[in-house]
């Protein structure tokens, strides 16, 4: 599930991006992660987007 949007995946493993934030996994989907990219990119934890 991703952690920013609640989308759910199907069929086969998703190509999410992963993140480590305050020690746990965090998996967002492609239009989270391309909406995000420069936050993701300068290590900005998901509360910050």
């Amino acid at each position: 599930m991703c952690a920013r949007c609640g989308t759910t995946a199907e069929g086969p493993p998703p190509t999410w991006t992963f993140s480590v934030e305050g020690g746990a996994p965090r998996y967002f989907c492609d239009a989270c992660a391309r909406e995000n990219i420069r936050a993701i990119e300068g290590r900005l934890d998901s509360d910050w987007w």
